[in-house]
């Protein structure tokens, strides 16, 4: 009889676990993507500041795009030809390394989320059932229970759980029955720990790592166009050496059938004209080797800008030369001294270089905590409506002690020992652990370590800053070089035209020799690759002095544009970068 009623309980005890299963199993999917994705987006406008350039083309590839955000499909245009900026477009929605940096972007913010979750009212829900056996005693029962827990900013932690059991014995005299059950526990650091500073340290670390992102990749964003920019000029450059070196083979070729003639009548020797072919075959091998070097430059443009396959067949733009060509050069409205003044405001890398200061701060405050003694006060109350019962028994792991709840992360989340057979008590206590601050190396290396590190703060600051002047030197340098190369190489493709028609002319009427229209010729060619090449040099430079003193501004489009003086002098009327000198003090431990 005993065995068919255990048998019965049992099987109940299974059925019911089985359908507490299927229920949960069958419950509608939360979508904990979309909420992700909500809540970290949300955290990025939040850190996002105008300044740092148009909040556009930041979400990553597997979430809903913002409505002015690039959507261009990876594929290239019908006519086959991809302008600069079709190019750019492109390689914002589809470079890997573009889509990397919005990945980490998402991530950090993702770490944020998590960091400010420990500070929210977590709740917590769980039950059990469960067959155990005590000497002769047997019995089957079973657990829910719900309640929350909560950090406060002064490092207390409150936590309260409500529970309902119900056991049955199957054998021995003892009764079986219903109880429920609050546990409610409270830690208050006194001493070490109480600092607001120092509790929320990890938040406020949080915090401002997703700033510090959000400046990061807006300045990549700024290099990344630039790159992109400087990569197509040099493909062109390339391509425009290959319709250089074809035109000088033309050249030549259609120079052999009169100096042919000439041979022919008499006028100039046969050495003229092997001449001429041997220098057809040079410029043929010329051409050959261009041709080469600019289908190498497509393809790698096509690879590390575009992420396009190579067999990829398109060609560029060659009117952005053209337009280049047509642009009036001038040098800056600021001179050297200004630009590195605007730089050391505007660079978003110096920013975060400078924050970090505060940061290692903060970590001294920190570790000047951990040095001190340690005094907690705890109040714990579990009360049960059976608990006048003492031989009772009940559902196990609700009579754990509050000692052992007090040094575990959740105290509230207790272990279960699926053993129902336990008694229901009421238990409350109130006190205070103390412990004194006796062995302290550790703590003790930790704060000597945060000094050094505010010290390594302090001088990585100061070198980005010197970093900051020497790249905004440079790049002034290579804009003036580049302006001034450009124009003598320009000059020099005059002169370069003048002179092969001028011998050109004494060849027709026999008073030249060939020799001197192919000197003619070539110094001709190597005057166009190298006012093409000073061109380009001249765009690229304007792009990297630009992105060095941090005007650059990244337009929805993907495309670039410098801020107007205007704005720049708003900026200047804005709160300077602190001043992160070596006088900053030394937090001490307080005792």
């Amino acid at each position: 009889m005993i065995c068919s009623c255990f048998t019965k309980k049992l099987v109940y005890l299974i059925m019911v676990g089985l359908t507490g299963l299927c229920s949960l199993s069958g419950c509608t999917q939360h979508d904990y993507k979309a909420e992700a994705d909500e809540k970290v987006y949300n955290i990025i406008d939040q850190k996002w500041r105008k300044e740092f350039g148009a909040k556009v083309n930041y979400k990553i590839s597997d979430t809903e795009p913002s409505p002015n955000d690039i959507q261009i499909e990876k594929a290239i245009p019908a006519s086959g030809v991809l302008t600069l900026p079709q190019a750019v477009a492109l390689a914002t929605a589809h470079n890997r390394l573009y889509q990397l940096e919005k990945e980490l972007l998402y991530t950090t913010a993702l770490d944020l989320r998590l960091t400010r979750h420990e500070f929210e009212t977590k709740f917590f829900s769980g039950g059990r059932q469960a067959y155990g056996k005590e000497g002769d005693e047997e019995g089957i029962g079973g657990e829910a229970d719900f309640g929350f827990e909560r950090l406060l900013a002064d490092g207390a932690r409150i936590g309260t759980k409500v529970s309902l059991a119900w056991f049955s014995v199957l054998t021995g005299d003892v009764s079986g029955g219903l109880a429920s059950i609050l546990s409610t526990t409270v830690i208050q650091p006194l001493l070490r720990g109480s600092n607001r500073k120092v509790v929320q340290e990890n938040l406020t670390q949080a915090e401002r790592d997703t700033l510090y992102q959000v400046r990061s990749f807006n300045r990549f964003r700024k290099t990344f166009v630039v790159g992109v920019i400087t990569q197509y000029y040099w493909v062109l450059q390339n391509f425009d050496a290959v319709e250089n070196a074809h035109q000088y083979y033309k050249t030549l070729d259609e120079m052999y059938v009169p100096v042919e003639k000439l041979v022919n009548a008499g006028r100039l020797l046969r050495l003229e004209l092997d001449r001429i072919r041997q220098e057809k075959l040079e410029a043929w091998d010329i051409y050959v080797q261009a041709q080469k070097e600019y289908k190498q430059a497509l393809d790698e443009f096509k690879f590390w800008q575009l992420s396009l396959p190579a067999n990829v067949e398109f060609q560029l733009d060659v009117n952005e030369l053209e337009v280049l060509r047509s642009v009036v050069r001038s040098m800056p409205e600021f001179s050297e001294a200004e630009a590195i003044e605007v730089a050391l405001v505007e660079r978003l890398d110096l920013a975060n270089s400078g924050d970090a200061i505060a940061d290692a701060e903060r970590k001294v405050l920190v570790a000047a905590d951990g040095l001190r003694g340690e005094l907690n006060l705890f109040v714990g109350v579990d009360a049960t409506s059976l608990s006048d019962s003492s031989e009772l028994a009940g559902v196990g792991a609700l009579d754990d002690d509050f000692t052992t709840d007090r040094d575990r992360l959740n105290p509230l989340r207790r272990l279960r020992d699926n053993n129902p057979l336990r008694n229901f008590l009421n238990e409350s206590e109130i006190g205070i652990d103390v412990e004194l601050p006796l062995d302290r190396v550790l703590e003790q290396n930790i704060y000597r370590k945060s000094l050094i590190a505010l010290s390594q703060r302090q001088r990585e600051y100061e070198e980005v800053s010197d970093w900051v002047t020497l790249e905004v030197r440079q790049a002034y340098r290579d804009l003036t070089e580049a302006a001034e190369r450009y124009r003598v190489q320009s000059e020099g493709v005059a002169l370069a035209q003048k002179r092969l028609k001028n011998t050109s002319l004494l060849l027709r009427y026999g008073r030249a020799n060939s020799r001197r229209v192919l000197n003619a010729q070539d110094a001709l060619l190597d005057s166009r690759n190298a006012a093409t090449e000073a061109l380009v040099n001249y765009a690229i430079a304007t792009l990297n002095f630009y992105c060095s003193t941090g005007v650059l501004q990244v337009r929805p489009d993907g495309m670039w544009e410098k801020e107007s003086a205007q704005e720049n002098k708003s900026k200047d009327q804005r709160p300077q970068t602190k001043d992160h000198s070596p006088k900053t003090k030394v937090l001490l431990p307080e005792s």
